[in-house]
């Protein structure tokens, strides 16, 4: 009986700046510098665990106030009349 070999799982690279997973290589032919077309991180470090990437995406949303609900406050409008 044959055994099938487990093949090793992909594993998914995070961005060190944001965590977003939107990170691709910036040129094939430079495949040790990363891009981030989320936040615009170019650079040869990347995250690779999952766990730390969502502490730096919550600290992202967090600075940037770019999170749905994360530390954003709703400020209103004040519209000036011109009387």
């Amino acid at each position: 009986m044959r055994k099938d070999k487990k093949k090793s799982p992909k594993y998914i690279k995070f961005c060190p700046q944001c965590g977003s997973s939107n990170i691709k290589w910036e040129l094939p032919q430079t495949w040790s510098v990363w891009k981030c077309w989320d936040c615009g991180y170019v650079g040869a470090f990347i995250i690779e665990d999952s766990t730390i990437a969502v502490e730096i995406r919550k600290d992202y949303l967090e600075r940037t106030g770019k999170g749905e609900g994360v530390g954003r406050k709703k400020r209103k409008l004040k519209v000036k009349s011109k009387d």
